[in-house]
């Protein structure tokens, strides 16, 4: 009964979605590596019209966390970016200018392609980026309590259901005790 219920609540959502929608390579990968809800088009000679679900909702995490991890990396690119700024803030003026003007206009959060690009600008600072972040997620991974982690994830997540539990419960009012007396 609860599937059919499923079903029902998901249909009208898929019957509604726009016509031409069809999956976007991301630049985080390749389309569909992460999971996420996919949409192409049922074949000419299938007797339902629409669009079918490609890929499952939520992500297909069987295979592997190949987009946490690019995140990872592309947040200790941006890390180890913002490092070696404040480095040559303090010690190279002209250089921190330059990276700061680099910086401007080229996203650092873009991981490989970011420092491929300051490569081919400036080989010098794209070697201290790299040898920063390197180090960088050396001492991460010797302060990350992965115990606290999951700890701290599983009382979030329960600290947003109760949020939500609080938001959705009709309260009585206090109205039908009044109303006894006023009689």
């Amino acid at each position: 009964m609860a599937v059919a219920q499923a079903a029902a609540v998901v249909t009208p959502v898929v019957a509604g979605a726009a016509p031409s929608i069809s999956p976007r390579p991301s630049s985080r990968g390749p389309a569909g590596a992460g999971g996420g809800l996919g949409w192409r088009r049922r074949p000419r000679g299938s007797a339902r019209r629409g669009l079918v679900i490609a890929d499952a909702f939520g992500g297909q995490y069987e295979d592997g966390f190949g987009d946490v991890e690019l995140e990872i990396m592309n947040y200790f690119t941006y890390k180890a970016t913002q490092t070696v700024l404040y480095q040559l803030y303090e010690m190279n003026p002209p250089a921190y200018t330059w990276l700061y003007n680099y910086l401007v206009v080229n996203d650092a959060k873009e991981g490989i392609h970011f420092l491929r690009a300051l490569s081919k600008e400036r080989q010098d600072l794209a070697e201290r980026v790299m040898v920063t972040r390197l180090h960088l997620y050396g001492r991460w991974i010797k302060k990350c309590d992965h115990t606290k982690m999951y700890e701290r994830i599983s009382h979030e997540n329960l600290e947003l259901m109760r949020e939500r539990l609080m938001e959705t419960v009709v309260w009585p009012t206090d109205d039908t005790n009044s109303s006894d007396k006023q009689d």
